[in-house]
């Protein structure tokens, strides 16, 4: 079988990091790059290996018709691309947080089920062996059922309000920076129907929010998560059932969990020894599911990303 061909849209570091990613399979290759910069292009094909390189994201996608093109641009242009790509039938994998909005995610999946697309947010945490162990753990029922959820996810992000985290019209703000990866993760690990949710945010004066704080009433769970970019926490997701509780320490990278019983006692400590570049299992997924004709993951759904759209749409509306 001929190597599954990526095409890059954005030439940052994330895009770095999945080039390495790639490096390290056997069945893919990064074929091209295309950046608004030309010299940006270059560097990260001589860097990385690329074959070609792009100042045009159209002529990218015309010329080289690749299997899949991975967005690595900051949210604002997350929307355009996709629906760039869809509208020439080519499978997606998007970075995270995929949309601004619930009226962009649902006008680009309903355009990615008309014609029948691939399309998938690249929620990475998601993929993670130590992510995947917690939610099995959970569904065995290692901890009881679940009663309380807490998260927290906080840094502190460098100072300029023309960077990603600051400016507005990039897209900035902790909801898509951060509080995507503590509610899809959340809901990840808590797979109730959410009753309620409450929202608030303090806001910069740039505009963009700097800490989230949200509470979700799932079915028979509390869940309560709290993100930053302008203070340093304790990154960690801890549920607390009626038989013990789970940790997940720096739950977006997680490389172990932690099960405890009633008196705190460690039952189970799983520890990832093996994975070098966590991005190479959401990229092995998007193989799969593109060459079995499928549309979206399991793991990283359309209606995940939706609901965490509408969860920005929250946090905004009383700015």
């Amino acid at each position: 079988m001929d190597k599954f061909r990526f095409a890059i849209m954005g030439a940052g570091n994330i895009a770095r990091h999945f080039c390495d990613a790639v490096s390290k399979m056997d069945d893919c290759v990064v074929c091209a790059v295309a950046s608004k910069s030309i010299d940006r292009a270059y560097k990260l094909a001589d860097e990385c290996g690329i074959d070609k390189a792009y100042d045009s994201y159209e002529k990218m996608l015309d010329d080289e018709k690749p299997d899949c093109a991975y967005i690595a641009v900051t949210p604002n242009d997350h929307f355009r691309l996709t629906k760039m790509c869809v509208d020439r039938g080519i499978p997606v994998l998007c970075e995270k947080a995929m949309f601004q909005n619930s009226t962009e995610a649902k006008t680009a999946f309903k355009a990615a089920a008309e014609r029948h697309v691939f399309v998938m947010e690249a929620l990475w945490s998601k993929f993670l062996t130590a992510v995947k162990k917690a939610k099995e753990w959970i569904a065995d029922g290692m901890i009881g059922e679940p009663q309380l959820c807490r998260c927290n996810i906080g840094f502190i992000a460098p100072k300029d309000d023309n960077n990603r985290y600051f400016c507005e019209a990039l897209g900035g703000g902790a909801a898509k920076d951060i509080t995507v990866y503590a509610y899809e993760l959340v809901t990840y690990l808590i797979d109730q129907k959410i009753v309620r949710t409450e929202e608030s945010a303090t806001w910069g004066k740039t505009g963009v929010d700097l800490s989230d704080h949200v509470m979700i009433d799932f079915e028979h769970t509390l869940a309560d998560i709290m993100t930053s970019f302008v203070v340093s926490m304790d990154d960690e997701i801890v549920v607390y059932g009626d038989a013990g509780k789970l940790v997940l320490p720096n739950p977006h990278y997680a490389s172990e969990c932690l099960a405890y019983d009633e008196e705190g006692k460690i039952k189970e400590h799983f520890v990832d020894k093996e994975t070098d570049n966590g991005f190479v299992y959401e990229i092995a997924d998007v193989i799969s599911c593109v060459r079995a004709g499928r549309t979206q993951s399991e793991v990283s759904t359309w209606a995940a990303t939706i609901a965490c759209a509408e969860e920005f749409d929250r946090i905004n509306k009383d700015r």
